[in-house]
């Protein structure tokens, strides 16, 4: 993950996402990470993930592919840290991708980000 300011790189990040077969999200449960624009859409800082930035997938155009597939696009996306109660994995848990869909970091990285990002920060999605 690369955080700009200005097309400048304030910092790169090591992420952990989604456990699906490695393509874009498709419908809700595949545990795939979406691919596309998005804005950072809400703050949580009780999420059962230490803090989390809620994405705005579905965009416009996940909602029409799912419509024209069927299904539920899904959502509850987020950039967020590690689930309570395993902060003790740091950085471990970049070593696989495990999360439903979601971008994790390590607690540290996210309390970083969270300073950073402002509720309605662009974001692009690709992997």
């Amino acid at each position: 993950m690369i955080l700009l300011t200005n097309n400048t790189v304030l910092k790169t990040y090591k992420v952990a996402i989604g456990k699906g077969s490695g393509g874009p999200k498709q419908h809700e449960g595949d545990h795939e990470t979406p691919e596309g624009f998005y804005i950072i859409d809400s703050k949580n800082a009780q999420s059962r993930f230490h803090r989390a930035l809620h994405i705005s997938y579905p965009n416009a155009d996940d909602r029409k592919r799912a419509q024209t597939a069927d299904v539920n696009p899904g959502g509850l996306i987020m950039i967020h840290g590690i689930q309570n109660g395993l902060s003790w994995l740091g950085s471990l848990q970049h070593t696989i991708d495990w999360t439903d869909g979601c971008i994790a970091v390590t607690d540290s990285e996210i309390d970083e980000v969270w300073k950073l990002v402002p509720v309605g920060t662009a974001v692009e999605i690709r992997h």
